[in-house]
């Protein structure tokens, strides 16, 4: 009997496949950083995926018994998770942000942004604004974050942004999937070139911001994600001074800009010694997200800050 016979063999119950899982990903020192921290975790996400059960599902399905297509697929994604490090809601194309479940493939980034930690809790308090009417979803990959936020408030008409063409395909099905399409409208750009004349209570952006030393050690589970939507020049900061160049002209008189630059926090600042960001403290961890009201942009032309040199 070969190995893989004698896996198959051995895997009976959705127990089974989650011990074997869990086993497989301790030995082999996975990283984790796409929805979990832990090879048990990571291990329920891939098999509950891999079998299209539910993430709630009651304990009792762990004695349920598994067919050999169904262990077929297991082993496949198991394997694809150990030898080739694909971070699993790419194998399972599936995950989950802001209480939300979205289809996810290679087109876009795996949803991680600390920033549905301020959906979920409406941007208060730092949105002081009227009732959210526009949002704009800038950079927006797969669509979760300015999806969470349509579907967190039902009266507010979101706009999602992005140049890559596949990436907004992804959106698309997504928008579909959460049945949000009357609320949405998708626009090809590069950043804000194709919203002329548009205003926005809240720009949301998580853009390319991972710096070329950043870039060059991450482990290999990130190399699975589109490059274009993680580099941004030398110090992570090429598309986000642009935004700050332009992103006053797109906010009403009480907006507010919420930006994501994650490690490249310490750059930005420096590049931008006048701009008075706030630096959020997350209840449920990450770092490196800002807001600024449109007063405080308006006040400061980012333009007079130093450029990054060639």
């Amino acid at each position: 009997m070969s190995i893989e016979e004698q896996i198959k063999a051995e895997l009976d119950t959705v127990g089974d496949g989650l011990r074997w899982a869990e086993a497989c990903f301790q030995e082999a020192e996975l990283y984790f950083g796409h929805g979990t921290d832990n090879a048990w975790d990571e291990a329920l996400h891939l098999v509950l995926g891999s079998l299209q059960l539910p993430m709630e599902s009651d304990p009792s399905v762990l004695d349920c018994r598994i067919n050999d297509s169904e262990k077929d697929q297991l082993i496949r994604n198991v394997r694809r998770r150990v030898d080739e490090r694909v971070p699993v809601p790419y194998l399972t194309g599936r995950t989950w942000f802001a209480g939300l479940e979205f289809k996810i493939d290679r087109r876009a980034l795996i949803p991680r942004s600390p920033i549905a930690e301020l959906i979920e809790r409406d941007f208060a308090p730092w949105y002081a604004g009227p009732p959210l009417q526009r949002v704009l979803d800038l950079c927006c990959g797969s669509g979760c974050i300015g999806l969470a936020v349509a579907a967190w408030n039902p009266r507010a008409q979101v706009d999602l942004v992005d140049i890559d063409q596949e990436a907004l395909a992804l959106a698309e099905e997504n928008c579909e999937l959460l049945e949000l399409r009357d609320r949405v409208e998708i626009v090809r750009s590069d950043l804000f070139e194709s919203l002329r004349g548009r205003q926005y209570d809240l720009i949301l952006t998580n853009p390319p911001y991972v710096d070329e030393a950043d870039l060059a050690s991450m482990p290999p589970e990130y190399r699975h994600e589109p490059a274009l939507a993680l580099g941004s020049g030398a110090d992570g900061l090429d598309i986000t001074r642009r935004i700050l160049e332009t992103a006053v002209h797109f906010l009403a008189p009480d907006g507010l800009l919420v930006g994501e630059v994650g490690n490249s926090w310490v750059a930005l600042q420096d590049a931008f010694p006048g701009i008075p960001f706030t630096w959020i403290e997350l209840e449920r961890g990450g770092h490196g997200v800002f807001v600024l009201t449109a007063r405080e942009l308006a006040e400061y032309h980012p333009r007079r800050a130093p450029t990054q040199e060639a």
